[in-house]
């Protein structure tokens, strides 16, 4: 009888969720093959070195309580550094802090009193962080701002807090995702810090890699079809498999497994790099937008939560764009350099432009969640941060989940 590690698996796509998936496999005993088409591991998750510049794709953090992550990273080792837990907020020519109370207590006592939204608002919300933030009450498809205002958040802090915070969240600003992401989110935030490896994001994906078998992960391997016994590259060749996992995002997945454009829905946004010596904030603290004028929504100095992002006596400044209405701007660059200078003064002008990155497909647009099974039909799994609420926690838990299904299969056709 043949055994189960003779049984190979080929997994499409290194990403987080094909990671996760390969490294049950092998710590299960079970054979696989992981395919990857870019030239690197980390899918989305990915750090360009431009310059001295350590530039993540897009702006990328990890929350440090979710589970998954807890479970299957060396936080020490990704040597792990910390956003101030809160955040300063653009509001009519004006810099406000709102700041966790739990955490930073005076921080929180000042931001208790700023303009936006009112006392009973951030009451309210220190009242849902003990609690948990609970929305369990709401059905899945009703969205993030129609519970914010079913909870009695004013307009003030929903549009002045909630939407340029959230928008960085979501990707989308007006905040028409899942209440169900919504709490996902905001538990995990309370609940731990947001942070970075110090050398990028890119390292968690690398970490998870480097417990794998090396020739097991092929490179430059573009899935073109799947099969029942295995996948067709893009070069002819044909790899035999008893499973197949599909670990790619959204679209491909959906193009692979022959599902329909409509299941291909996502978020977009654009980030834009910038270097100076003259960093417009020392401390490592997300910058937001709080009148909802102009490009920006979100913008931080990478270099003063990790000086590792920028070379010595630089700064690397990551500023974020997700309004659709602006992402067609062909004069985008100088329309944020606009705002950056009206924000910050004259010093911009010295600011050196990186590079801009457009990702179309960023994360899932979740108006609802969807919870797919790993099993798609025999032989087929699929894992990714679609299947269920999207995050980094979501893409490690797939991943694994998807490995679990595959192997009990495997094991109840051996008999």
């Amino acid at each position: 009888m043949t055994s189960a590690k003779e049984k190979r698996i080929v997994i499409v796509g290194g990403g987080l969720a094909g990671l996760a998936c390969a490294r049950e496999l092998h710590a299960a005993g079970y054979d696989f093959l992981l395919c990857e088409a870019a030239e690197r591991l980390g899918g989305r998750m990915v750090t360009d070195v431009v310059e001295g510049f350590r530039l993540d794709r897009g702006f990328q953090v990890l929350l440090t309580a979710y589970p998954e992550a807890r479970r299957l990273l060396d936080y020490r080792a990704l040597d792990l550094r910390e956003f101030f837990p809160g955040a300063m907020i653009r509001q009519k020519g004006q810099w406000h802090v709102m700041a966790d109370p739990l955490r930073q207590p005076l921080a929180g006592i000042k931001g208790a009193f700023s303009p936006i939204g009112s006392f009973w608002d951030k009451c309210k919300i220190g009242r849902a962080q003990l609690r948990g933030f609970d929305f369990s009450k709401y059905a899945d498809d009703v969205s993030t701002r129609d519970a914010l205002r079913a909870e009695g958040y004013s307009s003030s802090m929903i549009d002045g807090f909630f939407q340029p915070f959230l928008s960085g969240v979501f990707l989308e600003n007006q905040l028409a995702t899942s209440v169900r992401k919504l709490a996902f989110v905001m538990k995990y935030f309370a609940k731990g810090a947001t942070a970075v490896p110090a050398l990028g994001m890119q390292q968690i994906p690398l970490q998870i890699a480097s417990g794998l078998p090396q020739e097991k992960i092929l490179l430059r391997a573009k899935v073109a079809e799947i099969r029942e016994n295995g996948v067709g590259l893009s070069d002819g060749r044909f790899l035999n498999a008893a499973a197949v996992v599909v670990a790619t995002e959204q679209p491909v997945a959906a193009r692979l497994l022959g599902e329909t454009a409509g299941t291909r829905r996502a978020n977009a946004t654009i980030c834009l790099y910038f270097s100076t010596s003259a960093p417009p904030v020392t401390k490592p603290i997300l910058l937001l937008n709080g009148d909802s004028q102009g490009p920006v929504n979100h913008l931080a100095v990478m270099s003063t939560v990790s000086p590792a992002y920028a070379p010595a006596g630089q700064h690397l400044v990551s500023v974020n764009v997700v309004d659709p209405r602006w992402m067609a701007d062909d004069d985008l660059q100088a329309q944020v350099l606009k705002q950056m200078e009206a924000w910050f003064g004259k010093n911009v002008k010295n600011w050196q432009f990186l590079r801009m990155d457009r990702i179309p497909y960023a994360v899932p647009r979740q108006d609802t969640i969807a919870n797919p099974s790993p099993k798609v039909h025999e032989g087929i799994y699929q894992c990714g941060d679609y299947c269920g609420v999207s995050s980094i926690d979501t893409a490690l838990v797939s991943g694994t989940r998807a490995a679990q299904s595959a192997i009990n299969d495997l094991r109840n056709s051996l008999g």
